[in-house]
């Protein structure tokens, strides 16, 4: 009998730990652009012209301008591509943007700074899931936990991402 009530529970968590995967599979229409409009906090996943999805976000800590240097707060503005996705970010999930691009690092350069780089699109910091604020990251697009996950499903690597002022 406790052989049985043993089994019954593990049987139990395993069917909880499925439904509870942060791993979605998406199968509607091909993300073909991100947009992100800094002074709006807004994101939209588009598919040609019809926006598919939008979301809130938060932004660097310093979020007016574009991004020049590493560690001045700011999110970047311009022309990006996805280009990594991360399953074991610190910040639930997590997909890269190609940041920096020839232009920043040669503005970089031109002032003797590194241009930074490690910007993603990601959830919140693993274990904290409140208290942030507003525009509290270095220089990232962060949404929702349960956001990203569908982000992180319908934005393929290589999907073009406009940031806008």
């Amino acid at each position: 009998m406790r052989l049985i009530n043993i089994l019954a529970v593990m049987l139990t968590v395993l069917s909880l730990s499925a439904c509870g995967s942060k791993f979605k599979t998406y199968n509607g229409p091909e993300v073909t652009h991100v947009v992100i409009n800094k002074g709006d906090r807004r994101m939209f996943l588009l598919h040609r012209e019809d926006v598919l999805k939008q979301y809130r976000v938060d932004l660097g800590f310093a979020p007016a301008g574009h991004k020049r240097i590493k560690g001045d707060g700011r999110t970047p503005e311009g022309l990006y591509r996805v280009d990594r996705r991360n399953p074991n970010s610190d910040f639930h999930l997590s997909i890269g943007i190609d940041y920096p691009n020839a232009k920043d690092r040669a503005y970089a350069r031109s002032v003797g700074k590194n241009p930074g780089g490690d910007i993603f699109i990601h959830g919140r910091p693993n274990g904290k899931k409140r208290g942030l604020g507003p525009d509290w990251t270095a220089g990232c697009i962060s949404v929702k936990d349960r956001h990203i996950e569908d982000i992180y499903a319908m934005v393929r690597n290589g999907t073009p991402v406009t940031i806008n002022p």
